[in-house]
């Protein structure tokens, strides 16, 4: 009998000094180890590959696609905000980036407008795809013509009216860039030129030189557009 509780005590003994090991090794030393590496290696992507305007002011990360739309009105019969039910439009003096709705909004908790990312797996012949990239070539072509520049539908990218396998992808093609710098030119009065020499400013190359294509970062764009404005 006192073998058998001096044994158990020992093993109880053992797996709470192991508990203690492990929760010192595993809880504090490992995380802080990991912390300290990343800040000092890594320390923008270690903090959310922040972007931030002439002021220094954060205005994003890198690393998510967002929307540039004008204010929603409030609903006619509410004073309580927007009127959840109207349609978002697209804020014309921006850089617009691909459709980035995801999977849609959060109807769990609607005080927070999240939007969830996914994609919606709709086969190429689904009506309601065909539909949707039909109407949104459409609103690219009347969005991006101007006085002096006419686009075409044969001039969209596929980019400009689908949304990537997240949803939320912060970048578009220099073609879909350049699609819209006569219509953002216009808008913010500056001339075709400046906004042509900031997307090429702002054009990535493949990764490593053969990894993925040629990109534009649109909130790094829109940030610069910004500056180049209030100047």
């Amino acid at each position: 009998m006192n073998n058998s509780v001096a044994s158990t005590a020992r093993l109880i003994g053992a797996g709470l000094r192991a508990l203690l090991v492990l929760t010192i090794v595993c809880g504090v030393l490992y995380p802080l180890a990991v912390t300290g590496i990343a800040q000092a290696l890594f320390n923008d992507k270690a903090d959310g590959s922040e972007i931030k305007d002439r002021s220094g002011t954060v205005v994003g990360s890198s690393l998510i696609g967002q929307t540039y739309n004008l204010p929603k009105q409030a609903a006619s019969d509410s004073t309580a905000g927007d009127d959840p039910e109207e349609a978002a439009e697209p804020d014309l003096k921006w850089f617009q980036p691909r459709p980035s709705g995801g999977l849609g909004s959060n109807s769990v908790n609607t005080q927070y407008s999240l939007i969830l990312s996914g994609a919606t797996n709709w086969a190429g012949d689904n009506e309601e795809l065909i539909t949707w990239v039909t109407d949104a070539k459409a609103a690219v072509v009347a969005a991006n013509s101007t006085a002096t520049y006419q686009v075409t539908p044969q001039d969209v990218p596929a980019e400009a009216v689908t949304s990537s396998g997240s949803g939320l992808d912060p970048h578009i093609s220099p073609a879909y860039a350049e699609l819209q710098v006569h219509r953002v030119a216009e808008r913010n009065g500056l001339d075709v030129e400046q906004v042509e020499k900031l997307v090429e400013d702002h054009t990535q190359g493949r990764q490593f030189g053969f990894l993925g294509e040629p990109r534009v970062n649109v909130l790094e764009l829109n940030t610069a557009l910004r500056d180049l404005s209030r100047k």
